[in-house]
C-alpha cells in the first residue's frame, strides 16, 4: 500500500469540498505567533511562553489561548483589553505562506469547493488579504462564526450545510489533535498535514502531494 492511499470506504466516489486550516498548514506561523504572545506577556511582566504553552496556543482560539496564559480573571480581562489596543497588524507579515498553497488552489478550485475551517476569530480576514488570498476561497469559517470551536465539529459542519453536502463528502487538512477530533467528530475524512502521530485517511508533508493525492485517487475523489 502506498504511503498516501486512502482509505476507500471513507472517500470513494463523494470527495466535493476541500476544507483547509490556517494555522499549521496555510501558514507557518511560528515566528508570528510567538511573537504576539510574547509580546502580551511582556507587557505584563511575565515570562515567555514555555514549548506546553506554545502548543496550546497554535491549537486553540485566542481567546482560550490569553486564558490559558493568564489564568486568573482579573488578568485575563487585562489582557484581552491589551490584545484588543495591539492588534494583530505587526505579526501578518511575520506569517509564512506554504509555497505550494495558490500553485494548488489554482489548480483544484475549478474542481473542488474550497473552504477555511480555522480557530482563528478576527484576524482571518486581514490575513487573506494581506498574503493576496483573496478570492481564492468559497466558504471561510472562523471560531467567532460558529457556537463552538474546535475540537468540536462545528467548523466543518458548517461548511457542510453551506453547501449542502455531507461530511463524508468533504476532506479536510490538519495537523493538530484538535483537527483530528474535529474531522472525526464531523464525521469527515483527515488529511494529516505534517502529524505522522494523527489518525488520518493520509498523511502528507508538502501542499503539493495533496494535488497528487488528488489526481491518482481521482475515482476515490471524484463526485
Amino acid at each position: 500500500m502506498r504511503k498516501n492511499s486512502v482509505h476507500q470506504s471513507e472517500m470513494m466516489n463523494v470527495t466535493k469540498a476541500v476544507i483547509f486550516d490556517c494555522d499549521g498548514v496555510m501558514f507557518d506561523t511560528v515566528k508570528a505567533n510567538t511573537a504576539y504572545y510574547n509580546r502580551v506577556l511582556h507587557h505584563f511582566g511575565q515570562p515567555e511562553m514555555t514549548p506546553v504553552q506554545f502548543d496550546f496556543i497554535q491549537m486553540h482560539t485566542v481567546g482560550e489561548s490569553i486564558s490559558f496564559l493568564f489564568g486568573d480573571n482579573e488578568s485575563i480581562q487585562a489582557a484581552q483589553a491589551y490584545r484588543d489596543l495591539m492588534g494583530y497588524e505587526p505579526f501578518y507579515d511575520l506569517m509564512e505562506i506554504e509555497p505550494d498553497l495558490k500553485p494548488l488552489l489554482k489548480k483544484i478550485g475549478s474542481q473542488f469547493i474550497t473552504a477555511i475551517a480555522t480557530n482563528r476569530s478576527d484576524t482571518i480576514g486581514r490575513v487573506l488579504e494581506v498574503h493576496g488570498l483573496d478570492g481564492y476561497f468559497d466558504l471561510v469559517v472562523s471560531s467567532l462564526d460558529v457556537p463552538r470551536p474546535k475540537p468540536h465539529p462545528d467548523p466543518l459542519l458548517k461548511v457542510t450545510d453551506y453547501f449542502n453536502i455531507g461530511p463524508h463528502q468533504a476532506i479536510y487538512i490538519g495537523d493538530s489533535e484538535l483537527d483530528q477530533q474535529a474531522a472525526q467528530a464531523a464525521g469527515m475524512p483527515l488529511i494529516a498535514y505534517r502529524n505522522r502521530s494523527l489518525t488520518a485517511a493520509a498523511h502528507i508533508d508538502r501542499l503539493n502531494e495533496l494535488e497528487l493525492l488528488l489526481d491518482s485517487e481521482q475515482t476515490l475523489f471524484s463526485g
